[in-house]
């Protein structure tokens, strides 16, 4: 599993988003490009994705912008993610259950992927949004492990 581009850069707007919605009501999309170093054509799709999926509130007009539809430490990492880059499932065959592989009922592997599935899974659904939005506040080098 590797997670996009995108899917890195969503993570990273809402995480601005988390940390600056106490200052502004609307935050521009061009604040959130200079301070995440993101083209602002490139965060317009991404938030295009977040937006459709509810997970952010945008307002046109000259004080309009974009901000969190609800508390930062309702969403998790995992969310995110999964609403940009689908599934993190590390074999295509465990994102759809009931399994369609033909191999499934015998399959060598698959308690080893399903078992790895549920780590990735517990990791990113257990770090919420508020928490990566305080990690830089708290210790620049903070570091999770598995």
């Amino acid at each position: 599993m590797k997670i996009s581009t995108k899917g890195r850069y969503a993570l990273r707007t809402m995480i601005d988003l988390a940390r600056h919605s106490q200052t502004a009501e609307w935050i521009p999309l061009r604040d959130i490009s200079h301070r995440e170093d993101i083209s602002t054509k490139y965060l317009e799709q991404i938030v295009q994705h977040l937006g459709a999926a509810g997970l952010v509130r945008s307002l046109r007009g000259p004080s309009g912008g974009y901000r969190l539809s609800r508390p930062a430490e309702s969403y998790t990492a995992g969310e995110i993610l999964r609403t940009i880059e689908g599934s993190l499932s590390p074999v295509a065959c465990l994102e759809y259950t009931p399994n369609p592989c033909p191999r499934n009922s015998h399959c060598s592997t698959l308690r080893f992927y399903a078992g790895l599935k549920k780590v990735i899974y517990d990791y990113v659904d257990s770090i919420t949004l508020q928490d990566l939005a305080n990690d830089r506040e708290e210790d620049e080098e903070a570091v999770y492990y598995i």
